[in-house]
């Protein structure tokens, strides 16, 4: 039997229900880890820890009062049970990868010639 058109359908009720992304103690190690180094060398000052529906963000900036210079979002884990993690700057993906260590390597240092 059809439902009323008058029948009010909490949409929650049929949505899947999405347990929270959050960072656990060794990720947030490597990142303030990585965040320690770029400080250090000057480029990095400030970072935010942000969470929304599906997923945890860390955010690094040069400056507080600017849009993040870099983003590593923690997404919800896949079938295989583990998260997918992509690095952003600004729009662009830089990497995107099934562990945190594959995609911290865009932050790898770069060689320079030294003479």
């Amino acid at each position: 039997m059809a439902r009323p058109a008058s029948t009010v359908l909490r949409l929650s009720d049929y949505r899947g229900r999405q347990r929270p992304v959050y960072f656990n103690r060794g990720e947030l190690n490597r990142l303030l880890g990585l965040y320690s180094r770029h400080v250090s060398s000057g480029e990095w000052r400030d970072y935010a820890i942000d969470h929304a529906p599906g997923r945890a963000v860390f955010s690094v900036y040069r400056h507080t009062h600017e849009r993040p210079l870099y983003a590593i979002i923690k997404g919800p884990p896949g079938t295989d049970g583990q998260s997918t993690w992509i690095v952003m700057s600004g729009r662009e993906r830089l990497a995107q990868a099934g562990n945190l260590d594959e995609a911290l390597r865009v932050f790898a240092a770069k060689l320079r010639l030294v003479r």
